[in-house]
């Protein structure tokens, strides 16, 4: 019967489970993307997803309640000065869980679990770099910059002689 079973629980005791969810979201965190099971990865979201909202706000209390929570104070810190801003504006929705197929060894589905903000290929609304043609410069550019090339390594022999 599953009466009162409100979330996974991972197949692990209490303890083992917070400090495991603590790991990964402070890894998360750090790497902007990790691999692990989609079963992880779900529980891994409702996890962060409530400290991230938390770090909107970089209050005392906000940062104490999220270490509590986190017990590292590199990623606490990286997340209420750079996660934090970058998410400002979205109400919601922070992680993206992508499925990635089956792991060799023990069949389990994984995923990829990713800040939202921190994908360039997914995020519409980011900077878009300049594609450049194959070709690069244009041949008179080239020309010039080889003639400068030429002169700066017979100037150089001058200085040797």
């Amino acid at each position: 019967m599953r009466h009162g079973k409100k979330f996974n629980h991972l197949g692990r005791q209490s303890a083992h489970r917070k400090a495991m969810l603590a790991n990964m979201a402070c890894s998360l965190i750090e790497h902007k993307r990790i691999n692990t099971t989609v079963a992880k990865a779900k529980a891994l979201r409702v996890y962060v997803e409530p400290l991230i909202t938390k770090s909107k706000e970089d209050t005392t209390h906000n940062r104490r309640v999220v270490f509590s929570y986190l017990k590292n104070k590199y990623a606490v810190t990286e997340l209420f000065k750079e996660v934090s801003v970058k998410i400002a504006d979205r109400p919601g929705g922070y992680l993206r869980i992508i499925k990635l197929g089956n792991r060799q060894g023990d069949n389990a589905s994984m995923a990829m679990v990713e800040l939202v903000d921190y994908n360039t290929t997914y995020n519409p609304n980011s900077k878009k770099k300049k594609k450049t043609t194959r070709r690069g410069k244009s041949k008179a550019t080239e020309a010039k910059a080889t003639e400068t090339k030429v002169e700066e390594t017979t100037e150089d022999e001058k200085k040797d002689n």
